[in-house]
């Protein structure tokens, strides 16, 4: 835990850098994958399959069978949460919904614009040491809504080929109408390019380590989208000295079990308050089960001490942090003028677990400073808008003559054409 002190505004980059490798580094390995799996299909997504999950697969989608017994295995009481968090999810989203836009620019000249479903969604969910349905119900739950025709799932399996109960049940509650057992940038270079079982799709969604932050970003040069380049999580914490530290250390070390590239930064205007957060994670760690990975993510925290709330506020929009926690007296200060955060979570009672899990608020978050210029995943995520237009006879006359003047000054003389053929006719009519 490095704790810095008034540090000068030029030395911000350096203590706020990100503990992840660059895509130049990790590049080469997944233009390499790519290429097999485009190559070599389903044989290619088996032998990464066994490399990297230890898991010696032939058929990777997941069966009615593996799905009826999932839903018998996952506890009535864990069904019953789950479900109360599909129900806020679907409530927050479903307010999202927009009318059409329809306007009357001038007389005779209709536009509006309305929005349609992505057909084809990818969904990534991570596995590994901690298997995130909950980003199940943070993905499938908008794309149902917005009306994607297919929701494909991957996830990486467990050495015995099998996905967690946890995920399959929530993939099956919310909808996913295919789920595969694959992980990585396998995953992803199956989703992009589609393999004999695995459909491509046309956008891909999901958090993920490093690697499949960057295969995902790959993913963009064979023309599939993706939601955000969400990596590692992270979560600052501003804090002055009323903020109770023990909530303070519960938050910072929610995010640090995570993962170990995980990145937690507290910003204090009190030098109290940092001693006393610093005592409470040494002794919530002990009583973590997952401390070794909250420990080696706690050495890339950061401990900033600044002057005031200005300061702070900089600081904090400099970094553009995933999850901003607000615990200070003067909350409604930081409320009113953040303008880089991926989720914002606000007084002693609002732990960032809460938008993890149920409160509604979307979890798939910008990373890395990309708050700054990306959206958290919402309704408009799995949507894209259209655009419409339709001139009546008095809206071409109306607009049609300064449609030629403008396309004679660029020098697009078929551009005028248009126009002025339909005005000659209704001239001659």
């Amino acid at each position: 835990m490095e704790t810095f002190l008034y540090p000068n505004k030029a030395d911000w980059p350096t203590i706020l850098a990100r503990p992840t490798q660059s895509v130049d580094d990790l590049s080469p390995l997944v233009a390499e994958i790519f290429e097999k799996v485009g190559e070599l299909g389903d044989e290619a997504i088996k032998g990464y399959t066994k490399t990297y999950d230890g898991a010696d697969l032939s058929v990777f989608q997941v069966s009615q069978q593996e799905l009826a017994q999932a839903e018998k295995a996952v506890p009535i009481a864990l069904k019953s949460a789950i479900k109360l968090a599909k129900t806020n999810i679907e409530k927050f989203h479903s307010a999202q919904k927009t009318a059409r836009v329809e306007v009357e620019t001038m007389e005779g000249v209709q536009c509006w614009q309305e929005k349609r479903p992505i057909q084809k969604v990818g969904l990534y969910i991570p596995g590994g040491t901690a298997p995130l349905f909950s980003t199940i119900l943070m993905l499938a739950i908008p794309a149902k809504q917005a009306g994607c025709d297919e929701i494909v799932l991957c996830s990486p399996p467990d050495k015995n080929g099998k996905l967690a109960n946890e995920i399959l049940y929530t993939a099956q509650l919310c909808g996913v109408t295919k789920i595969f057992k694959i992980g990585g940038i396998q995953a992803v270079a199956a989703m992009t390019l589609g393999t004999e079982s695995i459909p491509k799709v046309y956008k891909i969604f999901g958090p993920g380590n490093q690697y499949v932050t960057v295969a995902k970003q790959w993913a963009t040069k064979y023309g599939v989208a993706i939601d955000m380049p969400a990596g590692p999580s992270e979560l600052l914490v501003v804090a002055d000295q009323h903020a109770n530290a023990a909530f303070v250390a519960s938050d910072l070390l929610s995010q640090a079990e995570h993962g170990v590239d995980s990145q937690v930064i507290l910003v204090a205007t009190s030098e109290a308050i940092i001693a006393k957060v610093k005592d409470e994670i040494n002794q919530q760690l002990k009583a973590l089960p997952r401390r070794e990975i909250a420990t080696k993510a706690i050495a890339n925290s950061r401990f900033i001490l600044v002057e005031n709330n200005e300061v702070a506020l900089a600081l904090i929009n400099e970094y553009g942090p995933e999850h901003f926690i607000v615990c200070v007296k003067n909350e409604a200060f930081f409320i009113d003028n953040i303008v880089n955060a991926g989720s914002v979570f606000i007084g002693d009672y609002t732990p960032e677990s809460v938008g993890d899990y149920a409160s509604g608020t979307n979890h798939t978050l910008p990373t890395n400073g990309y708050a700054k210029q990306y959206s958290g995943v919402n309704l408009d995520s799995f949507m894209k808008s259209m655009t419409f237009q339709k001139l009546s006879s008095t809206g071409i006359q109306n607009i049609g003559p300064s449609v030629e003047l403008m396309a004679d000054a660029e020098g697009l003389q078929a551009h005028k054409n248009a126009v002025s053929l339909r005005l000659k006719q209704l001239d001659e009519a």
